[in-house]
């Protein structure tokens, strides 16, 4: 059966690398925990590292948090829907928010129930996802920042999620202009410039961020050390939190090339043959995850000389070459993974989630 280790020191050693990061720039930040897909015992160890603040996606995620530490400021890292309103009030200290009768209806639900209920304007910056333009910003804000049980602590932005646009200098500091702009106008304090997310940390390690982006919302970079700009580790951070190992349940001398017509298979693929691989055969490993589990693009085997060949729902196929390299049935593969390989497991049922050392 394959399972998913969490190394906990490993996770330890990132997060004080962060802190250390943000601590020395007088930076708030909190960690982002939709990757954990609502794990009680993987929140757990998030919380252990004495986290004070969360974000996530999932209404029901952050219903985890509060169980579990009602003190922990819970944020809600998309635009709310209409229907979620009375949960997201409920469950999440801040929401990020764009749309006007969106914010009105969280209004009138804090004062229903008796809360003060903190926002993050978001605001479009060329990613086109979710966002008020620019030009409408200030209208904006003048729409919403008396309404009853809604308090405007921050302006945000998303970058790289949608389309791939990088964070830059100049789009940082327009953002913190914005800030600026509306203080001005209407005299009202914006705490936050939460313009800082994973895809931003290399900007800070090269003394490129603006001094008005002081919060940043962080859990790539937390769970995998990866710099979004070179897709290299940052120097001083660990790539292998999370270590997932999968059983050989079949390993066999086959030929290279299939027999017989080719036609799709059922993820709607046709192969296309090497014809140098004719004749030729290799030792084939079958380990038991697959296309139910995780797309074998975001897998990075621990053995270098492995090549993945190919996957089914529910197995996937490895190639070994001409020597078995003392592996046999029963053994274990070992693999790093991708941020969408690590949602895709830890969202599988089918999956064991362990902790270690």
């Amino acid at each position: 059966m394959a399972f998913l280790e969490l190394h906990k020191s490993r996770l330890k050693h990132n997060h004080k690398f962060l802190t250390k990061l943000f601590s020395e720039r007088n930076i708030e930040w909190g960690v982002v925990t939709k990757l954990l897909c609502g794990n009680r015992a993987y929140i757990k160890e998030i919380l252990n590292l004495g986290i004070t603040e969360i974000h996530d996606s999932r209404i029901s995620n952050l219903q985890i948090v509060k169980s579990m530490n009602p003190d922990v400021q819970t944020v809600y890292i998309k635009p709310p829907a209409k229907r979620s309103i009375q949960r997201i009030i409920q469950f999440a200290d801040v929401s990020f928010n764009s749309e006007y009768s969106t914010i009105k209806m969280l209004s009138e639900e804090a004062v229903k129930q008796g809360k003060l209920h903190k926002i993050i304007i978001m605001i479009e910056m060329g990613d086109l996802r979710e966002g008020v333009l620019g030009e409408n910003v200030i209208d904006f804000y003048s729409r919403i920042f008396e309404l009853p049980g809604i308090k405007i602590v921050g302006l945000g932005t998303n970058l790289n999620c949608l389309h791939g646009v990088m964070p830059s200098q100049d789009k940082l500091i327009q953002l913190s202009l914005y800030k600026q702009l509306i203080e001005a106008k209407f005299e009202r304090e914006i705490p936050w410039v939460s313009g800082g997310t994973s895809v931003t940390i290399p900007l800070l390690l090269k003394n490129m961020r603006p001094m008005g982006i002081n919060h940043f919302r962080v859990g790539e970079i937390l769970y995998f050390g990866l710099n979004l700009f070179t897709m290299k580790t940052v120097k001083g951070m660990k790539d292998d939190i999370f270590k997932l190992h999968a059983e050989i349940i079949e390993l066999h001398e086959k030929p290279k090339v299939p027999i017989g017509e080719l036609a799709e298979n059922p993820s709607g693929e046709v192969l296309e043959i090497n014809e140098a691989d004719y004749g030729k055969t290799s030792y084939r490993a079958i380990i038991d995850i697959g296309l139910l589990d995780i797309s074998p693009e975001f897998l990075i085997p621990d053995d270098k000389k492995i090549e993945i060949t190919g996957a089914s729902s529910d197995m996937l196929v490895i190639d070994l070459g001409k020597t078995r390299r003392n592996y046999k049935v029963g053994d274990l593969i070992s693999f790093k993974l991708r941020y969408m390989g690590a949602l895709s497991i830890l969202n599988s049922n089918y999956i064991e989630k362990k902790i270690v050392d």
